[in-house]
């Protein structure tokens, strides 16, 4: 917020700025056509230079000493040219005769201030303290060009000037700051809305990525002892429930998810599936008694949070193949071309219709398609009663 907050500020100050500088310019030009007389020329001068320097500041820095020297600057510009105009100064221009007054001359009193002063209100808008200054300010420009057109026929137009210049003013630079802090207020408010919606992913994810952990170890661990092992050795199970138990240890302490490949320090590792290659997974299922002959290329050419999406989802093909098919064969076929790596993980059990898997049953879904499609990839299952499984599991490199 602050830095918006600085932001506003400058954009109120360069606002201030041009219109302060264009219609400083344009003053000295009305009044060089309207009364060219160079020695009032060189005496209003001074005043327009530091009319000018404040303005340039006023753009550059908070300070209120700027809009005060520019106010006051203006002011004393402003009663300078208006005696010139009038006569009053001819001693100290050194005219000889009275010299015909262009109306020009009055436009460019008139654009000091109603313009070039009135521009400090822009940047005394974003407070209370400054809404005073602006106040007091105005009040100061209307009975000073009152005054020193108290016997000119102009005088309504001067004063209708400086009422129109400063209300216009003051009016956009409160549109223009209530409008940059509701900017800013929004734009906090969605940054608030997406870190939330970050945090309810990434919370998200991890729940997700521990329920497929658990789902894929330690589920399967507690349904072969619940099965009394049968078809497993007791130093398999063993070793199985100690990587379950680091695997649990570890989820219960890190702050972030983690991956299978973290929970052991060797090959037979909780999920079996280490990122670096298939031996992992081999090495799992030939402990847990399920013969899986191998086709095709060893290794998985794919960027590490892919690969292990790939293999951790390979790992649960073969998992069900072990629990459901009935049999304790079965084939994985990989292949890679220039763009996909592939695997066909298939059984000759009693298979199953894809359709009629009940909506709670979530293994398939979130430990094997959950995967492969957060890694950008698809899963596809072919399987009918009696018939077999085939599940096809592609991955982009």
């Amino acid at each position: 917020m602050e830095r918006i907050l600085k932001q506003r500020d400058r954009l109120l100050g360069i606002s201030a700025r041009l219109i302060g500088l264009v219609c400083s310019a344009a003053s000295l030009v009305l009044l060089a056509l309207g009364d060219p007389r160079p020695g009032l020329l060189l005496v209003v001068a001074p005043g327009y230079a530091v009319l000018v320097l404040a303005l340039i500041r006023l753009g550059a820095t908070r300070s209120m000493v700027w809009p005060v020297v520019a106010m006051v600057a203006g002011l004393a510009t402003a009663v300078l040219v208006r005696l010139g105009t009038v006569g009053a100064l001819d001693a100290l221009i050194g005219t000889g005769a009275p010299f015909p007054v262009g109306a020009g001359a009055v436009d460019a009193v008139r654009l000091l201030v109603a313009g070039a002063i009135a521009a400090v209100s822009v940047v005394l808008t974003i407070s209370l303290g400054r809404m005073l200054v602006l106040v007091g300010a105005f009040l100061a420009v209307l009975v000073t060009s009152v005054t020193i057109f108290t016997d000119d026929g102009s005088l309504g137009l001067v004063a209708l000037s400086v009422i129109a210049g400063w209300t216009g003013l003051t009016i956009s630079g409160a549109v223009l700051s209530a409008g940059l802090l509701r900017a800013a207020r929004r734009v906090t408010s969605i940054g608030r809305a997406h870190r939330s919606e970050r945090q309810a992913s990434e919370t998200e994810a991890q729940r997700r990525q521990g329920a497929r952990l658990l789902h894929d170890t330690v589920l399967a661990t507690l349904t072969l002892l619940a099965h009394s092992g049968v078809g497993v050795s007791r130093d398999a199970l063993r070793r199985q429930a100690g990587d379950d138990a680091r695997l649990l240890r570890q989820l219960r302490l890190s702050p972030t998810p983690i991956s299978m490949s973290q929970g052991s320090d060797d090959a037979g590792s909780a999920g079996g599936a280490r990122s670096d290659g298939l031996e992992a997974v081999r090495t799992r299922f030939e402990r847990l008694g399920l013969d899986v002959e191998w086709h095709g290329t060893g290794i998985v050419s794919l960027r590490p949070d892919r690969r292990e999406a790939f293999l951790l989802a390979i790992s649960e093909c073969l998992e069900n193949v072990r629990r459901h098919s009935g049999l304790t064969e079965a084939t994985v076929t990989i292949s890679e071309d220039e763009t996909r790596v592939r695997a066909l993980v298939t059984d000759n059990g009693v298979g199953f219709e894809p359709a009629a898997v009940p909506a709670g049953r979530l293994g398939f879904r979130e430990s094997i398609v959950g995967r492969i499609e957060e890694a950008g990839g698809t899963a596809r299952v072919f399987s009918a009663q009696g018939s077999g499984t085939t599940v096809v599991l592609e991955v982009p490199r």
